[in-house]
């Protein structure tokens, strides 16, 4: 399986630069998982799919302002850290740029010395540990000095910094939004709750795992970087007693949805649980845990392409696709969204 067959050309004009005004107001195509059949409607129709007694399972992760720009102490050269992944004792495991001008010992301060990282170990592609000093809060001062981790292809300045948040996002410690989410608006989940939805979280803290490149030519030969999860026992309960009664488990996003398979992958059931996970998921993989799916429009070539690509037939998503560009859809993290769809069980 090459990387290449999930390959699409996008307009650059699609590429979505901010967030709509309201949430619930970017479109959404409707895609039959096991006929391909679309429909095009808006984020705020989601109700007229979602039915009494169906679980939405949201990811509850909270995104840090992890972009950090400091100087090299030795040379004054610019230096850029993205925080990842939490690993205890103030230390964290970073995507660095420049790697070339940092090892180990290296200090890099941030806001005239309010924070300080030392490089503690040197990873691969890009990749290193840092210990951070401080004095005072670590995630006030992060809030203070950081910026929102928004992604490459977006050029325009977030005016807002909770448009990169959605309006359940709880437990800090991500390095990105989970997107998929950010349609949701506290009013359509009251109207969802109030229909007899039952409402469902989860978590992973989105790393580097979800956004790093497909670089090799043969998918399977693709690494995932670990994200960690958690499972609460209220969760499990509710997710188990959904699989015993035959009702639709709907996962909002890819995170909630590698949550969900990687529980039960491991356990054959819902568990209160916490680790680290690098499932991939890809063409071939068998879903255990999710019946449908809500998710952004994914970069070409992408792991998160490739998980849609697998959730139903890869030539009904691509077919998705292509009608999306026709219609004008906005793509990736503030673009639309889909909503894959098994009517019955």
């Amino acid at each position: 399986m090459s990387t290449e067959d999930f390959n699409y050309d996008l307009p650059e004009e699609l590429i979505a630069q901010t967030p709509l005004k309201t949430r619930s107001s970017s479109k959404l195509l409707v895609m039959d998982r096991d006929t391909g059949e679309l429909e095009h409607r808006y984020f705020e129709d989601i109700t007229e799919y979602l039915h009494k007694g169906d679980v939405l399972v949201l990811n509850e992760t909270k995104v840090i302002p992890a972009r950090l720009i400091g100087t090299k102490e030795e040379t004054q050269a610019t230096i850029e850290l993205l925080l990842l992944k939490e690993l205890g004792d103030d230390t964290w495991e970073c995507l660095s740029r420049p790697f070339k001008r940092l090892h180990v010992g290296t200090n890099i301060t941030f806001g005239n010395g309010l924070l300080v990282a030392t490089v503690t170990k040197k990873k691969e592609s890009g990749m290193v540990e840092v210990k951070f000093s401080y004095k005072g809060i670590f995630l006030e001062i992060l809030d203070q000095l950081g910026e929102m981790p928004l992604p490459p292809y977006i050029h325009e300045k977030l005016e807002e910094k909770d448009r990169y948040q959605t309006v359940y996002a709880r437990v800090t410690g991500s390095a990105a939004a989970p997107t998929a989410g950010l349609h949701f608006t506290e009013e359509l989940l009251k109207k969802l709750e109030n229909q007899g939805v039952e409402i469902v979280k989860v978590l992973l803290h989105v790393g580097l795992g979800t956004f790093r490149p497909v670089e090799v030519e043969d998918v399977t030969k693709h690494e995932m970087h670990s994200e960690f999860y958690q499972m609460s026992k209220e969760a499990a309960d509710a997710l188990n007693l959904a699989k015993k009664e035959k009702r639709r488990i709907i996962a909002v996003g890819t995170t909630s949805t590698r949550v969900l398979e990687t529980v039960m992958q491991k356990y054959h059931e819902f568990r209160e649980c916490e680790g680290n996970t690098n499932i991939f998921i890809y063409p071939g993989y068998k879903f255990l845990a999710i019946d449908c799916l809500i998710t952004n429009f994914h970069l070409p070539k992408s792991t998160l392409v490739m998980l849609v690509s697998a959730f139903s037939k890869k030539e009904f998503i691509f077919h998705a696709y292509e009608e999306a560009i026709k219609r004008h859809y906005r793509f990736f993290s503030f673009g639309d969204a889909m909503f894959i769809e098994r009517k019955t069980l």
